[in-house]
């Protein structure tokens, strides 16, 4: 990656561009930027974004589809970059970053965009890639088969202790999983998600009662290990395991340790963060996903002391970063609309919840989407619900 001189002494720091304006990830990053002086510029298809609503959106366009109409949706992002003399280029979804980064050549040199290229981010998020890269490095996972067919599948089944989990090899969050408890229902759910994620995986289960963990690192272009986070997952929707809606700031550097080793391996530039369960039959940390892009509970990690969009930012302009490593631990971060609302709504042992979904405020606690200096994306949050009324592409995603 190019060096520059430091913003600092070429006068002020140029606009960035981040795409995806309807997630909560979007928004931790634009105010993660926009609190710092830097002109924020921010992109949707939709009005109805959260993002779009904040205070510290310096300017809001709507593009369109990037799945559905890519070759429009890259002639807008070039029209805006041209016209706002943008310098990074921030994309927050895995589809728009792998769309963006696979026609690289349009944006030009001088348009930093600081991510893996798409070889090293489908080995990371193919499920199947991945779990063989982590076997072959002695990471601790579950156990795992590769079935090609259902004369596999069923050779599962005969060895396998139950439950077990099948998994599409690629999707995000708790999207395509399923529990089969015996021989018969492994067969029938490997077949229902292979026939819209071909050649699912299949897991052993994890038990509850270890603990569920996410581990976020930054590694720099040269394999610097910029930056690490880990945050305990207290609460999940979907309540079966899913985006974190309640999490808590910890430090295990054993989970980060692995994670490190995990993305040297494959040559990794960027951001990510691992998904862990402890198991609590031998007490080692079990790797359950890798996310090769930003996450849902982004804001945290900022609010503890280790501001990725910052670092990632300075990282593209060539800026000389100390590695930031430590941080507040005990830090909460909560997303209650419509996260942990929807965990509360289908929890079976609600009124067991600790703390209590009802308990609003506590010791540094910290919300992905309200907040006092910057409310209007409250208000945007609700009105994006309005979505799920009209626009087919979100209403699909949330099915897929």
């Amino acid at each position: 990656m190019q060096s520059l001189p430091s913003m600092s002494d070429i006068g002020g720091w140029p606009p960035v561009l981040v795409t995806d304006g309807l997630w909560r990830k979007t928004l931790a990053a634009v105010r993660s930027l926009g609190r710092r002086g830097v002109t924020v510029i921010v992109g949707e298809r939709t009005r109805l974004a959260p993002a779009l609503w904040s205070r510290y959106a310096s300017r809001r366009y709507l593009y369109p589809s990037a799945r559905l109409e890519t070759d429009a949706f890259l002639a807008r992002l070039q029209d805006i970059i041209a016209r706002e003399r943008v310098r990074v280029l921030l994309p927050m979804e895995e589809e728009t970053l792998l769309i963006i980064l696979r026609a690289r050549e349009r944006f030009g040199k001088e348009i930093m965009i600081p991510f893996a290229d798409p070889e090293r981010i489908e080995r990371v998020r193919d499920k199947a890639q991945l779990f063989r890269l982590a076997e072959s490095l002695g990471v601790p996972m579950p156990r795992t088969w590769y079935p090609e067919s259902q004369e596999e599948v069923a050779r599962v089944g005969r060895e396998a202790a139950f439950p077990l989990i099948i998994k599409p090899r690629v999707s995000t969050g708790a999207v395509g999983l399923r529990r089969a408890g015996d021989a018969a229902g492994l067969q029938a759910a490997w077949a229902e998600i292979h026939g819209r994620f071909p050649r699912p995986i299949v897991q052993e289960y994890i038990p509850e009662g270890g603990g569920a963990f996410g581990a976020s690192v930054l590694i720099g272009p040269q394999g610097e290990r910029l930056a690490s986070f880990v945050h305990r997952r207290v609460r999940e929707y979907p309540v079966s395991g899913g985006a974190s809606t309640f999490r808590i700031s910890a430090r295990d550097p054993q989970l980060v340790e692995i994670v490190f080793r995990l993305l040297e391996a494959v040559g990794w530039t960027g951001v990510a963060m691992a998904e862990f369960r402890y198991d609590p039959r031998d007490g080692q940390p079990k790797l359950i996903e890798i996310n090769p892009r930003f996450w849902g509970a982004l804001n945290l990690a900022i609010q503890s002391g280790v501001d990725f969009p910052w670092l990632l930012y300075r990282m593209a302009l060539g800026e000389r970063i100390e590695p930031v490593h430590d941080y507040r631990e005990g830090v909460v971060g909560r997303w209650v609309l419509h996260g942990d609302l929807m965990h509360y709504l289908t929890n079976p042992r609600r009124r067991e919840m600790q703390p209590s979904f009802w308990q609003f405020r506590g010791p540094d606690w910290h919300y992905d989407i309200t907040t006092w200096d910057d409310p209007l994306p409250t208000i945007g949050t609700i009105f994006s619900l309005l979505l799920l009324l009209y626009d087919r592409e979100i209403r699909g995603f949330l099915k897929r």
